[in-house]
């Protein structure tokens, strides 16, 4: 986490339940923390958990090699993308 050497000068509000708010209450009460520290705190671990497969991924050399000439690769025929790119787009037919 960057947190600890950047300065927080940033805000985020949000609306929430009597009982969601109490919730949260209890268990920073319970882990020794503030509202604020524990739902910051909270919140980055599951964003942590959350984005490392959408940020990078490491693959072998074999499997660098598959995925290049999979990106290299012609598209696979399909017929329903042909269907739907012979008709009439939603402009064409005015729709919008």
């Amino acid at each position: 986490m960057k947190q600890a050497t950047e300065t927080r000068n940033e805000k985020l509000d949000l609306r929430l339940t009597p009982s969601a708010k109490r919730t949260l209450q209890t268990a920073a009460l319970a882990a020794h923390r503030s509202v604020s520290e524990f739902v910051l705190e909270s919140a980055l671990a599951r964003a942590e958990e959350t984005l490392p497969d959408r940020q990078r991924f490491g693959l072998s050399a074999a499997q660098w090699d598959a995925f290049q000439k999979a990106l290299s690769a012609p598209p696979r025929p399909s017929r329903r993308l042909a269907k739907l790119l012979k008709e009439p787009s939603v402009f064409e037919r005015g729709g919008v």
